[in-house]
């Protein structure tokens, strides 16, 4: 979808799919928990990613993989901290802070994040007052109670239709709050509280969720989904699943892929906008 997202300083073009790089800061991530758990790794793991062409970084210090347990806010906030205030420094890309507790995403902001990313979807009604005495953009999603719970028996009456009614419900809370439109992105919550049929049938659906008027992030990469699909357990070896999924993605309409490796999703994505652009020559 064409616009712009603002986030903050950042006003982000939509005319591309956008490329989120992932800068866990955790023990205790599905994928790559202690690979960058000190801020020093987590700093230079997001110059990497920059440099292999990441527009948005999203730094995050509690791990919300299913079955995980809460972090005292405390403890995330000196995880993250350090890594947002030097990546919004030494880099030129907005940074996106991953958290569900109000005091940290205050404090990220303060620290030189330009984008709020809730796994919860702003229901805690301190996030939407976080949210609405900033300038920040936000990342709405969609998640079935909370992540020690989330995958014991997710079960819905139509997962498309309810995850839809979710996502602008909560937009339009944050509009009520004093939120400009032009803020707020969606997430369908891809393997948050959701089977692998239902993970399927909202990617499936993408073109629907965009119907909300909002830019939607889809983050997928390397998650248990792909790995049902291929019988790959390792999470580090569903690299072609993860880029297949963000290429179909961005073809169905996602202005942001959520991704641990940049440089093959943004090869990827760089394929399909030259088939679908006509180049070289112009137009198709």
């Amino acid at each position: 979808m064409a616009g712009v997202w603002r986030c903050g300083r950042h006003a982000l073009a939509l005319e591309r799919t956008l490329v989120m790089g992932i800068v866990n800061v955790t023990p205790d991530s599905f994928s790559d928990g202690g690979d960058y758990a000190t801020a020093e790794a987590a700093v230079e793991h997001g110059l990497r990613l920059v440099e292999e062409g990441a527009d948005i970084l999203d730094v995050g210090g509690e791990s919300t993989r299913p079955g995980s347990q809460e972090v005292p806010s405390e403890v995330e906030a000196a995880r993250v901290l350090p890594v947002v205030e030097r990546l919004a420094r030494e880099t030129g890309v907005p940074i996106s802070v991953d958290t569900r507790h109000a005091e940290v995403a205050r404090a990220a902001l303060g620290a030189g994040a330009s984008i709020v990313n809730d796994v919860s979807g702003f229901r805690d009604p301190a996030m939407v007052e976080v949210a609405a005495g900033s300038d920040a953009g936000l990342v709405v999603m969609h998640m079935l109670g909370e992540p020690r719970t989330m995958q014991a028996d997710p079960r819905y009456g139509d997962v498309v239709a309810e995850v839809k009614a979710f996502l602008a419900q909560r937009a339009e809370a944050l509009k009520a709050a004093g939120v400009g439109a032009d803020r707020i992105c969606v997430d369908p919550g891809i393997g948050f509280g959701k089977t692998l049929e239902h993970n399927l049938a909202l990617l499936r659906a993408l073109p629907q969720l965009g119907e909300l008027g909002y830019p939607v992030l889809v983050g997928a990469s390397r998650k248990r989904m792909i790995g049902d699909i291929t019988g790959e357990a390792e999470p580090k070896r569903r690299l072609g699943g993860s880029v297949g999924v963000a290429v179909w993605a961005a073809v169905h309409g996602a202005a942001v892929v959520r991704v641990h490796d940049v440089r093959e999703t943004r090869q990827a994505l760089a394929v399909w906008e030259a088939l679908v652009s006509g180049w070289p020559g112009g137009a198709a």
